[in-house]
């Protein structure tokens, strides 16, 4: 039976991922959990696993303190942002299976997140990343030519720089096929959640930028696919359910029975794939500049974008502005010595100082 801690438990993730244990109870016991803020549904969690006053936590830095004090096999760290890097150091440090669907941790981070890592620690939870794991089972490192992300292009595929800055925030959230919270499902409408995928798949699985593509798919049922060096494609389909790269997150490398409805083969199906419009959506081209560079650029990248996330809700700025600070704030960025936590936390705060001083300019 693996001991499992889940951080981010009242979210999107944390939820469907506590549907999976409640299935398989033979399999997983909870031992931990951690919110941002709801304390009424943490509560309700902490007395459904009965689980100590101790085991069931608020905030950032108490879901630190509970992987580093708390006995267990995997964390399943579902916190939205790059508050949670230090749960995931943590979750490394101890030597803890880390089921990652954090990516903004593993982004600001970069390679003091790898380089703490061994191998095999880290199981991606992202569905495109997910995809990408179970397909490299088909091959050697050495096989692989490249990794083909698929994007969904979200409620504003096919439009254009002119429409996407009359956009309003409900729009944005109207995403097709998922149902995320707000920061997310607004970097699924931007496609910089799909740069952010980018950076996240160089990182986890040691492939160059230039052997990563982005392809847009509208139907969400391909998750992501790696072409081999002999022509093979192996792609990963199933129906747009998370419920199923968190269950194996928690399990990895083993399948749980029944986690997710099958592709149903007796009804006639149509599958659409298109190239990304980067002349439009500039977040992917950017990032891939971005990863590039390395350094603290990632941590600027997210932080601006999650700044000028919450300006766009609040009416400040308008939706084509979101990519253009991030922009900006790349473009002045001056990376300042060794990569440390500390200065990673530093251009973090640089990069959000500048954006909301951008911000407050613009309004």
């Amino acid at each position: 039976m693996r001991r499992v801690i889940i951080l981010g438990s009242t979210g999107s993730i944390g939820t469907q991922a506590i549907e999976v244990i409640d299935k398989n109870p033979d399999k997983f016991q909870v031992v931990g959990l951690s919110a941002g803020s709801n304390a009424a549904a943490l509560e309700a969690q902490r007395a459904h696993f009965s689980l100590a006053e101790s085991k069931a936590v608020l905030g950032s830095a108490a879901a630190t303190l509970l992987v580093e004090e708390t006995e267990a096999d995997v964390v399943l760290n579902g916190i939205t942002g790059s508050i949670g890097l230090a749960p995931t150091l943590a979750a490394l440090r101890t030597g803890k299976t880390l089921a990652l669907a954090n990516k903004e941790s593993l982004i600001v981070g970069g390679q003091l997140v790898t380089k703490l890592a061994a191998p095999g620690q880290i199981v991606p939870v992202d569905s495109e990343h997910s995809a990408i794991a179970q397909c490299l089972r088909s091959g050697s490192n050495k096989e692989v030519k490249k990794l083909i992300l698929t994007a969904s292009g979200g409620p504003f595929r096919g439009f254009s720089k002119q429409q996407l800055a009359k956009v309003s925030p409900a729009e944005a959230l109207a995403h097709p096929t998922w149902v995320m919270g707000q920061v997310v499902t607004t970097n699924s409408a931007s496609l910089v959640n799909k740069g952010l995928e980018l950076i996240e798949a160089h990182l986890l699985f040691d492939v160059a930028f230039d052997q990563i593509e982005v392809t847009v798919h509208p139907q969400s049922v391909i998750h992501s696919m790696v072409e081999f060096v002999d022509g093979s494609v192996i792609a990963q389909a199933s129906p747009p359910d998370m419920k199923l790269p968190i269950a194996l997150g928690l399990s990895w490398p083993d399948r749980l029975d029944q986690v997710s409805i099958p592709v149903d083969w007796s009804k006639s199906h149509s599958w659409q794939f298109e190239p990304l419009d980067e002349s439009v959506f500039t977040a992917v081209a950017l990032a891939r500049q971005v990863g590039k560079a390395g350094k603290s650029y990632p941590a600027v990248y997210n932080a601006a974008n999650e700044q000028a996330v919450l300006a766009f809700h609040s009416g400040a700025i308008s939706f084509d502005q979101i990519t253009e600070l991030i922009a900006r704030a790349v473009d002045a960025h001056q990376p300042d010595g060794e990569l440390t936590l500390e200065s990673l936390l530093a251009a973090e705060k640089w990069a959000r100082d500048r954006t909301d001083a951008q911000i407050a300019k613009a309004c």
